[in-house]
């Protein structure tokens, strides 16, 4: 048993105490015994000191009351050797000697708590002796109450270190499972956008020279969008709306769609500018499509009200449209779908200056002329252009991989495998065609994922 559960375990349990007389004279010990037993207390007397320290090792005593003055041992060698052994013993000091020299003594050695002269008065006596016993219980509580503390303060201190681990546990647990979410959230929108490239692909398989528009506007968009320092989400929202911008042309004749618009007749005209409302209209029942829905619909508003389907100008025009159209403009005068001609990307970029203030939003306009003038010195920096056989696994796709044919293979961001190698390998073969892949030249492979898109 430990210490703290041996004074726990000495908790009183209203047991009358027990007091020890002992004295050489018979007369005295009849004289204490008769004093103190109306009290209630259970009284045990020895007449020497060696007979009191038997019954000492044979009972719990609570008090001794010892003679000064006794044969062969004395007062105060006898309370000398109970405070030694039994130091929780109440000791009190009968004396009748006039010598206080004697006394002091006796109450060094044996640390008693109090004398009593002979004669004595009962009253004083009786006082002395349940002050004596009041004093013992408040100290025995006392050290009961201590040694609860520490027994309690060790059970906190475990239960605390307990908890710091369940709680470091529950951490690690919530971390792991908070990345496997992370992850697969990263692979849900990677195939998101993905998939959505796709879509535009096949809505553009039948446009020849002009298939991969949407993927340079989207791209451009995007761009633009993280020079301009919009969020991530405005951002993917910007280069979605890009890949779908033109959703609203499918079902228009075809004779229609291979025409530019200074080419239409009024009544053409009128058809082709409600594409944009189309194309909203096709993408709204898609919570995740519905802002990149918004921004198609404005992507042919002009910065001076002119444009349409809505005449807005201005800040009116979502920023994310005004940054849809610039994209959209600049690389259809390229490919001939903006006027009867097509513009070099030098004449292309002149047009777009001309107009900043009046078909686009300057500050756009300057976005996107710092972005080229930052490309012509960091392009063939940022990124390698390979052969199939000159890929390596951890490479990552810095553009999307596009046939001959305008088909997409592979999105960009994509971290090659020797299973995705291998498979670009054997396309290019089985089609005999050269296949030129762009990868970037600067990211890490220790921290991509396969499939993780940027946007």
């Amino acid at each position: 048993m430990s210490e703290t559960d041996s004074v726990l375990a000495a908790e009183p349990s209203g047991a009358p105490a027990t007091l020890l007389c002992v004295d050489d004279e018979s007369n005295i010990l009849s004289s204490l015994r008769r004093l103190f037993r109306p009290e209630g207390y259970r009284v045990l007397v020895a007449p020497s000191g060696a007979d009191g320290l038997r019954l000492l090792e044979s009972e719990a005593i609570d008090l001794v009351i010892s003679d000064m003055r006794m044969p062969e041992m004395d007062g105060a060698s006898f309370l000398a050797q109970v405070r030694a052994r039994w130091p929780d013993a109440v000791r009190i000091l009968l004396t009748g000697y006039a010598d206080m020299a004697s006394t002091v003594a006796a109450i060094n050695q044996g640390e008693i708590y109090r004398y009593i002269s002979k004669p004595w008065d009962d009253d004083d006596v009786r006082l002395i002796v349940r002050h004596a016993l009041e004093r013992k219980q408040l100290e025995r509580e006392k050290r009961r109450l201590e040694a609860l503390t520490r027994r309690q303060n060790e059970e906190l201190q475990s239960l605390n270190a307990s908890l710091e681990a369940k709680v470091l546990a529950r951490t690690a647990e919530l971390s792991r499972a908070h990345d496997a979410l992370a992850a697969a959230n990263e692979k849900l929108k990677a195939g998101f956008i993905t998939s959505i490239k796709v879509f535009s692909n096949l809505t553009e398989l039948a446009e020849g020279a002009r298939a991969g528009h949407s993927r340079r506007v989207a791209d451009l968009g995007r761009r633009i969008a993280m020079k301009l320092g919009l969020d991530r989400g405005a951002t993917q929202d910007v280069m979605v709306a890009g890949l779908l911008h033109d959703i609203g042309k499918i079902g228009l004749p075809d004779v229609l769609r291979n025409k530019t618009p200074p080419q239409m007749s009024a009544e053409e005209l009128g058809l082709f500018r409600k594409h944009p409302i189309r194309g909203e209209a096709a993408l709204m029942a898609l919570d995740a499509l519905r802002v990149s829905a918004r921004i198609m619909r404005s992507h042919h508003e002009r910065f001076d009200g002119q444009g349409y389907p809505d005449a807005l100008a201005g800040d009116a025009i979502p920023l994310e449209a005004r940054i849809l159209a610039l994209a959209n403009d600049y690389d259809g005068l390229q490919i001939g779908s903006f006027m009867s001609k097509r513009l070099s990307s030098a004449d292309a970029l002149a047009f777009i200056r001309q107009a900043s203030g009046k078909r686009y939003d300057p500050h756009v306009v300057n976005a996107f002329l710092a972005l080229q003038e930052g490309d012509e010195g960091s392009s063939a920096e940022s990124e390698l252009r390979l052969s199939p056989d000159e890929l390596k696994p951890g490479m990552v796709l810095s553009r999307d991989l596009i046939s001959h044919d305008g088909a997409l293979l592979l999105a960009a961001d994509f971290l090659l495998d020797e299973g995705l190698i291998k498979n670009i390998r054997e396309f290019a073969d089985a089609g005999n065609q050269r296949i030129v892949v762009h990868v970037s030249a600067v990211r890490s492979a220790r921290t991509r994922r396969p499939g993780r898109s940027e946007e």
